[in-house]
Parts: structure tokens; sequence; C-alpha cells
């Protein structure tokens, strides 16, 4: 194997083969005004605005102020009529009379329209119309956090044509609790229903300014009433919020990366006020669009992805079929990864998702804010490399069914593909779930190579073997280690990467056939026999131990290993008298699966010195499944 590796290294230099350049490209989105990143090396640094949204590109942003260093939740002035800002954003403003619904006249807005000398005189018609009652409905295309409403006659008329009766309807806009409001109202096509926020019947004032429920509002229902004596008229209506607009979002553009790419660490910055919440996610394609367009046939329940002309949709041609046709857009699995769980938006930091390379990216940010809190994104930045360091990398290990918490030698089966533009590698990294207890060999090919482990963690380690390049695409290169497994579907992911080039962002290795003679094809590990126990084992070690200061087992370890828990979990370790009496907790921790120890000096919960004896020690796990403890004994002396 040597020998072919010196060969294949002469060829290159033979044939005048130089290795393709790196490229690091770092793309930060808002954040104008602040410099570039500063590196030790060279790369590319690609700008991009906040505000530069295009719904051709997939791109979208809801109630949000932008500005080039930030974008931010709207919050609504108490002193600013929110009317105007219906009209400007083109909501909706919807006039119900018995008739049903019909677009608003001219003289209706004659009390939007900010001058109180005009008026619309709502009175005096329902004998033509119909009952005695005339509907209007709000809708601001979102929840708002809405104060009050007001409105009133022209002031000459403050005596005489005040609205005697009226109502107010609320509905935040949730489809889930349609039909179980108080107030259903009918519309032309279908029915709308509130909750009531406010009536009066026996009203004499004039200027009317009620003030509505603390309650986020989609939809305003202003019901009036005919007068008993006289006609009201309203010269002016208004309507005032309060605070953040409570659910704000921001897609990007699908991003254009240039090309393939390997997909590095994401950052942001930003704050977030206490009560409020920013979730960050992203996604990932190897095509510039992430959906997947359905037209219906009208042939049954039969539906295509394909137009009359067995073209395949797009988002231009779906916009374009006629409303009846349309039949959906879901998202494209076949080419983009699925949007990423919210990051830690606290870490600031985050591996962005996608198994090998891509060359398109996604972010979006949903906003939730109470009245009083809020939200602000500055940034978010990304680094990848083009040309990746292979074009494709899949990789399977075998066992993939191995006991709980037992040394097992796994084999991590990788094949990668490298065109003549890729960088090659020299590094593979591989992650664990412990510490690996070795790393035995590595074959290329089956045959066994010199190779170094260059750095060992807690949760994986890395491996650096003979240089990988065009000349050995599609070598099989095999890796053999042994660790421990605690979790069931436990994913032992990995990158690859060059050493010379420490700028350059790893490449993610991505599940798949890498070995014919291999029935795994994934890179996740099952446990067998863990029942639904939460703690697998527990050892004390010694199992006699003497707190005397000597320095000779003035401790005793306590280790004990959480079986396949979702997420870290309330632990205790507590210790007890033959008699069942507790004397205190000693220790405890929120742990997720794995091996844990923690040593005990003898002392009880309040720090007093126990005397010798048998003690009880018990380790209780409050796992999602239930309750889970273990014991053993253990005997202090002196």
């Amino acid at each position: 194997m040597r020998l072919r590796l010196f060969h294949c290294a002469l060829a290159i230099l033979l044939l005048g083969f130089t290795r393709p350049s790196a490229s690091l490209t770092i793309f930060r989105l808002g954040g104008e005004n602040l410099p570039p990143p500063e590196l030790d090396g060279p790369y590319e640094f690609v700008q991009l605005s906040w505000n530069e949204i295009e719904a051709r590109r997939h791109g979208s942003a809801e109630r949000l102020d932008f500005d080039p260093d930030f974008i931010r939740p709207q919050q609504l002035d108490p002193k600013v009529n929110l009317i105007p800002l219906i009209e400007d954003q083109s909501r909706q403003i919807f006039n119900l009379t018995w008739h049903g619904w019909v677009a608003p006249q001219q003289e209706n807005f004659l009390m939007f329209d900010g001058d109180p000398e005009t008026f619309y005189l709502g009175d005096g018609r329902f004998a033509v119309h119909g009952p005695p009652i005339k509907f209007t409905i709000f809708d601001f295309g979102a929840p708002l956090w809405l104060e009050r409403i007001r409105f009133f006659p022209r002031s000459k008329h403050h005596t005489d044509r005040f609205m005697q009766r009226f109502r107010i309807g609320i509905n935040d806009g949730d489809p889930l609790k349609d039909g179980t409001r108080e107030l259903p109202v009918r519309r032309g096509d279908g029915f709308s229903d509130f909750d009531i926020a406010y009536q009066r019947t026996e009203n004499t004032e004039a200027i009317v300014d009620v003030e509505l429920p603390a309650v986020p509002v989609r939809r305003l229902l202003f019901e009036a009433y005919e007068n008993t004596r006289g006609v009201w008229e309203i010269a002016e209506l208004e309507i005032y919020g309060n605070g953040y607009v409570p659910f704000t979002s921001y897609v990007s553009n699908v991003i254009d990366l240039g090309g393939p790419a390997s997909l590095g660490q994401l950052s942001w910055s930003g704050h977030i006020d206490a009560g409020a919440q920013v979730d960050l996610v992203m996604r990932s394609g190897v095509d510039d669009d992430p959906n997947t367009y359905w037209r219906t046939t009208f042939r049954g329940s039969e539906r295509t992805r394909f137009d009359s002309k067995g073209t395949p949709l797009n988002l231009a041609s779906y916009n374009k079929l006629q409303r009846g046709e349309q039949d959906g857009i879901t998202h494209d699995t076949e080419n983009w990864v699925f949007w990423s769980a919210p990051y830690d938006f606290g870490a600031g930091t985050g591996a962005m998702l996608g198994d090998g390379t891509r060359r398109y990216v996604q972010l979006r940010t949903d906003f939730t804010s109470t009245q009083t809190a809020g939200s602000q994104l500055d940034y978010v930045q990304f680094a990848v490399s083009i040309p990746p360091v292979a074009s494709r990398a899949l990789a399977e290990i075998v066992p993939v069914s191995v006991p709980p918490g037992q040394v097992t030698s796994f084999t991590y089966k990788l094949r990668p593909t490298i065109d003549s533009e890729d960088l090659g590698f020299d590094s593979i990294g591989i992650d664990t779930p412990t510490k690996a207890k070795s790393v035995d060999q590595v074959r290329i090919s089956g045959v066994p190579v010199d190779f170094e482990v260059v750095a060992m963690g807690e949760a994986g380690f890395v491996v650096q073997i003979p240089r990988i390049d065009i000349q050995l695409t599609t070598e099989l290169i095999e890796v053999d280690f042994q660790t421990e497994v605690f979790k069931f579907g436990t994913v032992f992911s990995g990158r690859l990467f060059d050493s010379q080039q420490p700028l350059e962002v790893p490449q993610s290795i991505a599940a798949g056939d890498a070995d014919e003679l291999a029935d795994s094809n994934k890179l996740s590990v099952e446990l067998v026999r863990f029942g639904e126990r939460a703690i697998g084992s527990l050892t004390l070690d010694p199992p006699v131990f003497s707190p005397n200061d000597d320095g000779v087992n003035d401790a005793a370890r306590i280790s004990y290993d959480l079986l396949n828990l979702v997420g870290a979990v309330p632990v205790q370790v507590e210790i007890f008298d033959l008699s069942g009496r507790s004397l205190g907790v000693v220790w405890q921790e929120q742990a997720a699966s794995g091996r844990f120890s923690v040593a005990w000096d003898g002392r009880d919960g309040d720090g007093a010195l126990l005397p010798p004896g048998l003690y009880l020690v018990r380790v209780r796990v409050e796992s999602d499944k239930a309750e889970d403890a273990r014991q053993a004994l253990l005997s202090l002396v002196y």
C-alpha cells in the first residue's frame, strides 16, 4: 500500500498536477456597519442585507423593523392610530350589512380619513337595508396587542348624534378556535366568530374611548345598532395598540454559495428581553428551490408535480395556475434537508445542517414577543469552503446494535468521491458518545496504513492518514476504534479536512452505502437489552473507604451509567442508613446519557462527617419514561 501511495504521488508530479487552491468564504446577513472578520489567512467576504427580500427567491418578512445593522419586531406606538397603517399595508376593512359582505364604499372611509368634519351616517338606513344592526370587521393581517378603540361624531353633533348601543368582539386568528367563540358572524365566504370584549347598551357619551383586553387580536368586530331616538354618526373611528407585535418572522432569500461547498459554523449576535423568544433555524439544499409544487388534475383526488404540458412545476408556474388548480406546496425532501431545530440563541454559534456538500442555504428567524418584551437580531454569519475536500463522502458504521455501556469494537467505513477540483484530505474526525478507549487500525482498500491520532477528546477523535486525493477516489477507508454507547440511536457523525488548510471548513460525512459487503448503510447505533431502565450500572470504588485524611482511600467514587435518555434529566445521589433514614443528598445535577462519577467524602447532606458503619448509596433519575433508581452498600471505616 505504501508503494502504491508513492506511485500515486509520483504520477501527480509527473503530470504537473497542482492541488486545488482552497477558498474560504464568509457570508454575513445584516450587521452591515461591522468590519469584516479578522482571520490569519485569505478569505472572501460576502455582505448580505436584511431588506433584500424577494418572493421569487423564497424570501419573506412580516412586521419587522429593518436597519442595516439589525431586524426586530415592530413596536406599536400607543399614540398612533392604526387605521392608516391598515390601509398602507393593504390590510382588509370589511363592512357587513344584512345583505352580506360588500366592498367598502367611498363614504365608509370618511370615518377613517383623519378629518373630524367628514362623517359616516350609519343610522337612519336600517329600515331600508334590513334589521337594525351593522357590522364592521378589521383584519390586521397578524395578531397585535390592541389597547383601545375610540370613535366620535362631529363636534357640533356631540349632543344628538352619539351611538347609543354598540358591541366589540375580538378574534386572535387561531383557526383551531374557530367555532368555539361566543359570537358567530356570517360572511359571504363562510363564518367568522369572536369573543365579546365589550358592549354598551345605554351610552350617552359622544366621545367613546374603550379599553380592550390585554390579549393579541387579529380581527376586531365593531357592531352598531340603530338608535332608539335620533341617528348616530361617526366622524372618526380610531384604533390604538401598544407593545411589540407578538409573532413576527423573517425568511431570507435562498442564498447561492456559488458552487458545492462544505458548510461550517453558523454564528449570530443579538439580544432577547426576558419573556421574549427568538427561534433561529436554517436549511440547505442542492438546487435553488426548497419546495415541491402540486397541481390537481380534477381526476378524483389525483395530483401531480407537473403542469398540463408535462413540465415540472416551479414557483413561477405554480403562481400562474388557476386558484382551483393549485393543490399545495410541500418541502422538497429529495434535494433539501428540512429546517433544523432552533439553535440555542444564547450560545451564539452552532453547526450548519446538511450532510455532504450543499450549494444553497436559507435562514429563518421567528420572533415571539410579549407586550413589553422584544428582541433584536443583529446579524447571522456563516463560513463555507469552495471547493470542498470531496464531492461526496459516504460512511456507515458496524456493528449497528450493541449492549449498553459496554466497550465495543466499531469499524467506521468511509468511501469518498473526489473530483479534480476538490481539495482532498488527510484527516478524519469521528464523533463518539464517550471518549474512545482506543483507535486500533486504519485501512485503505483493505491494507493497513500508518496513522496518527492527533486529537482525542471526550466526544470524539481525529485521526491523520496518508493524503487522499483524486488518485484514491472511491477507495474504501476503514477506521477501527473502541468506545461505549449509552443511548439508542447514537449517531457517529464525522468530518473530513486537510491539516494543511486549517482555515478551511471541514466537510460533513453523509450516511450511506460505503461498503456493499456491510448491511449497515447508516451511522446510528441501537442498543440491545437495555429494557426500560434509565440507570444501567452502579459501582463503588473502593467499596470500603476511610475518610481520615491520611491520603489513602479518603473518598469513594460513585460511578453510574445513564441509558437512553432524551436530553438532560435530574439526577440525585442520596445516602441512607440501614434503617432507611435519609442522611441527605450529596450530589445532584442535570445529566444526559453517558457514564458519570462523583466522589463522596463520607459527609451527610449538611456536611457533617458520618460515623463508621454500612451505608446505602442510592442514585435516582427522573426520566421522561419514569423514575428509576439503583442502590449499593458502602462501608465507612476509620
